[in-house]
């Protein structure tokens, strides 16, 4: 699949997803506030349904969800903290040297056009063939490569948790140079 058409894609994901039930789908207890759980997005008869376990109840995703990510009920008048937008930019710049996260870099770099950081300007191929994106970041006047690297589906769970870890990481954040 060429960058363009997985870029096309990932725009394309965008579908309604309903909020936390605040019930385990176990055990139907009520999940309280500050509460850590477990969400499970499957798609059952064409349609996409959410499933939310509390974390005594929570035995891994089932097999083919689409995924699945760890939150925390929110306690009253508390506000989600992502990742700052600098912290996950700086990361994206410190991953440029570590070939052995180039599956992560492409996602988190997706992840960065569809939040209007990055911008695509064009693509090319580099020396060793692979196709490379040239992407654009306004905030700091600068331009970036990003490797196509679809990742292995052997790695999307750890890929996702990392993720997760990054943009729901209960504010401890890294400078994107930490092993």
């Amino acid at each position: 699949m060429t960058a363009s058409l997985a870029l096309f894609f990932i725009m394309l994901l965008d579908f309604e997803v309903r909020s936390c039930s605040r019930l385990c789908a176990q055990t139907g207890k009520a999940l309280q506030p500050g509460e850590v759980y477990f969400s499970v997005l499957e798609v059952e008869e064409a349609e996409t349904i959410r499933r939310d376990y509390g974390a005594e109840s929570w035995q891994g995703p089932p097999k083919g969800s689409l995924g699945w990510w760890r939150s925390r009920v929110p306690v009253k008048d508390e506000k989600p903290k992502l990742a700052p937008t600098d912290v996950m930019l700086n990361l994206f710049t410190a991953l440029a040297d570590k070939p052995s996260d180039l599956q992560f870099r492409y996602l988190l770099g997706l992840l960065l056009i569809r939040r209007r950081v990055l911008r695509r300007e064009e693509a090319s191929c580099n020396d060793e063939g692979q196709e490379i994106l040239i992407l654009f970041a306004p905030r700091r006047d600068q331009r970036y490569e990003l490797v196509v690297n679809e990742p292995d589906p052997r790695q999307a769970e750890e890929i996702q948790q990392r993720m997760i870890d990054l943009l729901y990481g209960d504010g401890l954040y890294g400078d994107g140079n930490d092993e």
